[in-house]
């Protein structure tokens, strides 16, 4: 079946675009497509034909494995990439094939899938604008749109279509030291005296028990949807000035890299990307401690936010395929789940999967 979406000619142009790359520079890596698919909906096995994603580095863990799996186009056989009997789904084809086929593509020659997904990393605010340009199909961020573009028009804001996919309880992290020298929890009202220069000293923090040692907040970079929620949920203003940040970094690694390599450093981060070079600290926000591990994913955590995948001007039935994978069981469990963030509830999974396009089934 030749699938046509004569309704959105900005797609013909990111199903047709150049030249596949790959670049890993100050850790960012960007993908690009093959040429010459000729339009996201034709589904003829044209594995020429590509889906673009691209933006938040929080998000981005998420849609890599995504995009990885669906590329591998893997068999039923395959119970550690695909193994559908095990999310209650009846079929025989391959991971890719199932789940484009729901849309009226047909499986790709050989053990190709359909269309191709690629994964493009830099932040919220770079995705969304170049989702908006028609530079990819997909803008991933860990903001809203709204945040991101507080000075949009509610009708520009419109166009953008959220897709929800997961949720992010924002850790707060600090170096080993710090935390060894007694410094396990932090108050939100000093977490905000330190990005707002106010406190710039550890001995200012209660628990810490070595000598004075000058604080080292790092913070991302305006147009991360990780900065645009901190200060958001933190301050109540995404746009509140932090000048107390010694330093603000594009992506996640970054932060986590400096953090581990200081011995006085305070961050935040999105959680999927926490190991055990740094520390994260219980948070304590009106009169309720936080405390990693056991309680950040709940609904109360000061520093949660909703991962999105944003499709521009409606979302096509390339776009759906892709999305509804993430967004079903397997998806939750094999992509979010697997990347250290919480799967959405019950109620607004389907609640996303029905505000996708109709399935051809």
């Amino acid at each position: 079946m030749v699938m046509w979406d004569t309704s959105v000619n900005r797609r013909a142009f990111l199903a047709g675009s150049a030249g596949v790359a790959a670049s890993f520079a100050s850790g960012c890596i960007t993908m690009s497509a093959t040429p010459p698919g000729q339009n996201d909906q034709q589904g003829v096995g044209q594995s020429d034909s590509i889906l673009k994603t691209g933006g938040s580095s929080t998000v981005y863990p998420i849609v890599k494995l995504a995009s990885s799996h669906w590329n591998g186009n893997y068999p039923t056989s395959d119970l550690e990439y695909w193994g559908p009997t095990q999310y209650g789904i009846t079929t025989d084809k391959r991971l890719a094939n199932y789940w484009a086929s729901r849309y009226g593509f047909e499986a790709g020659e050989n053990r190709t899938p359909p269309f191709n997904v690629s994964v493009s990393l830099s932040h919220s605010g770079t995705g969304l604008e170049n989702l908006q340009a028609g530079r990819v199909s997909i803008g991933n961020a860990s903001a809203s749109v709204s945040a991101e573009f507080p000075e949009m028009s509610q009708e520009e804001l419109d166009k953008f279509e959220d897709h929800v996919v997961g949720v992010d309880a924002q850790p707060i992290v600090v170096s080993k030291e710090i935390y060894q020298s007694g410094v396990t929890r932090i108050t939100a009202e000093q977490l905000k005296a330190i990005y707002s220069g106010e406190i710039d000293d550890w001995s200012q923090i209660d628990g810490y028990n070595g000598e004075s040692k000058s604080i080292q907040a790092i913070g991302r970079t305006p147009g991360s949807g990780t900065d645009t929620s901190f200060r958001k949920n933190l301050y109540g203003d995404p746009d509140t000035p932090i000048p107390g940040a010694d330093q603000r970094k594009g992506q996640n690694q970054q932060v986590k890299n400096i953090i581990s390599n200081s011995d006085n450093a305070i961050g935040y981060m999105a959680l999927g990307f926490v190991d055990d070079s740094i520390e994260t600290l219980t948070l304590v926000f009106d009169g309720t401690e936080f405390v990693p591990g056991e309680n950040l994913s709940d609904a109360d955590y000061p520093l949660s936010r909703d991962l999105h995948c944003y499709t521009y001007d409606g979302t096509s039935k390339m776009e759906a395929a892709f999305l509804s994978m993430i967004l079903s069981d397997f998806g939750q469990e094999k992509f979010v789940k697997a990347s250290n963030y919480s799967v959405l509830t019950d109620e607004r999974q389907q609640n996303q999967l029905d505000a996708l396009p109709d399935t051809e089934q």
